[in-house]
C-alpha cells in the first residue's frame, strides 16, 4: 500500500474506532511525539491505547494528505461534542505499510489569541476553514 493510502486507511479506522485494524499500520516500536503537550508516545500498544481512551464525542474529517515517498503530511480536524473544535497537522514516516515515525501537532481553534499588533494587518477566521475562493495549495484532497 502506497504511504498516502497507508495514513488515509489509518484515519478512517481510527474514526471506526476498529483498533485492532489501527494497530495492524503501526509499526511495534513507532514512536509519535506530541510537542505541543511535551509528549511521546512509544510503541504501537501506547498509541493504540492513547487513541482508544479518549473521551468519546469526537469524530474525524480528513481535510488533506499529501506525500512524497515515506513522507506524509495530513490535516485532519476533530469536532468533539463536548470540547471544541481541534486540528491536527501530522508528519508521518511510513515504511512496509506501517507509521515507523509521527510528530504530530494538535492545537483547538482558536486556542492562541491573535496579537493586538497584527490585527490590521489580518482578518479572522471562522472555525471550518477559508472561504469560497480563498487561495489553497495544489494537494490531493482526501474525501
Amino acid at each position: 500500500m502506497e504511504s498516502s493510502k497507508v495514513i488515509e486507511t489509518l484515519w478512517d479506522r481510527i474514526q471506526a474506532r476498529d483498533w485492532a485494524a489501527v494497530a495492524g499500520l503501526i509499526a511495534e516500536d513507532a514512536v509519535v511525539e506530541w510537542p505541543i503537550s511535551l509528549e511521546r508516545i512509544v510503541g504501537r500498544e501506547n498509541f493504540v491505547a492513547v487513541n482508544r481512551e479518549y473521551p468519546e464525542g469526537w469524530s474525524i474529517r480528513v481535510l488533506k494528505v499529501v506525500a512524497e515517498g515515506d513522507e506524509v503530511v495530513s490535516e485532519v480536524e476533530v469536532p468533539h461534542d463536548s470540547l471544541g473544535v481541534f486540528r491536527a497537522a501530522s508528519f508521518w514516516t511510513v515504511r512496509d505499510g506501517q507509521v515507523v515515525r509521527g510528530t504530530e501537532y494538535w492545537t483547538s481553534m482558536g486556542a492562541d489569541p491573535r496579537p493586538e499588533w497584527r490585527a490590521a494587518l489580518v482578518e479572522p477566521m471562522q472555525p471550518g476553514g477559508p472561504p469560497p475562493g480563498a487561495l489553497r495549495l495544489a494537494c490531493r484532497p482526501v474525501s
